[in-house]
């Protein structure tokens, strides 16, 4: 989420209290700086150094196939790793600015836990994968797809139960045991602004504030929430439908670039739509935005 409003148009007026801020800019020339170079460091490890390696070892050298894939494997994923581990410390520390409201050192956050699950979930395709003699390069092509199935899922989990009106049967970031479960994306926000955006445990009690007092925002998430979800399950359905039909080459080159290109359209769709909704919420907060 964007924004950085110290108060919203509404504050002048006497009947209602100002639309409450979120006082995050994630445009400042420094977050834009780290988004710009992370990003760039997760594609060229993510995306051209499996797709590099395989082609240029494969049809390059006298390796085996056994050999390639190991290499590959041993290579790829580096940022993503040092960024998990980095991560879990600024939430493990004792001194820790960004855990969860009411969570202790071990408590982790959605977020965390997600990456967790789908983590062990790839490394289990790599290893598998590159360990026979032959290795299933296909099954070696599935794990940016196999992300997205987590991701998907875990959001599609998190709106059945809400369809039901089922409580949250476990602690969910800053979320207790027993409350209302909200959009997957809600759990999302806190944990990557509060995080990875440094916005801290101040901005996790900043967003539960405006979800309570905002309407508009609500019915933003939800609809976020649904547009990831379906594109999510839809993209790895298609990504995998891909790599099991096409030419093994053009499979492992489409299993791993196929999915962060969907990722990139669809976080340009999102930006643009969260900013359009955030101007709605500012702009009709004293007419209908109330709970």
């Amino acid at each position: 989420m964007d924004e950085n409003d110290s108060a919203a148009p509404s504050a002048a007026s006497s009947s209602k209290p100002p639309l409450p801020s979120l006082c995050y800019n994630a445009l400042t020339p420094s977050r834009i700086r780290f988004m710009v170079l992370f990003w760039l460091l997760v594609i060229i490890d993510s995306v051209f150094m499996p797709i590099g390696l395989y082609f240029g070892l494969e049809y390059g050298t006298s390796l085996s196939p056994n050999t390639v894939f190991s290499i590959v494997t041993a290579a790829i994923g580096g940022v993503s790793i040092i960024e998990y581990f980095l991560r879990t410390w600024r939430l493990w520390k004792r001194d820790s600015t960004c855990r969860p409201i009411g969570g202790g050192r071990w408590g982790f956050d959605f977020f965390q836990w997600m990456l967790t699950g789908a983590w062990l979930i790839m490394m289990v395709e790599l290893i598998v994968g590159s360990t026979p003699d032959q290795p299933p390069i296909r099954l070696l092509a599935m794990p940016p797809a196999t992300l997205l199935f987590c991701f998907g899922t875990q959001l599609v989990v998190f709106e059945g139960m809400r369809l039901v009106g089922r409580k949250m049967p476990v602690r969910v970031s800053s979320r207790p045991r027993g409350s209302d479960v909200l959009p997957g994306v809600y759990y999302l926000v806190e944990d990557i602004v509060s995080v990875d955006g440094s916005g801290g445990t101040a901005y996790r009690e900043r967003l539960w504030e405006r979800h309570k007092a905002s309407r508009v925002f609500r019915a933003m998430l939800d609809t976020v929430t649904l547009f990831w979800a379906v594109g999510s399950i839809g993209m790895a359905t298609l990504t995998t439908a891909l790599v099991f039909t096409l030419h093994r080459d053009y499979a492992y080159a489409v299993g791993w670039s196929a999915p962060f290109v969907w990722a990139g359209l669809w976080a340009g769709m999102t930006w643009w739509y969260v900013n359009g909704r955030l101007r709605v919420e500012r702009d009709t907060w004293d007419q209908v935005d109330r709970l």
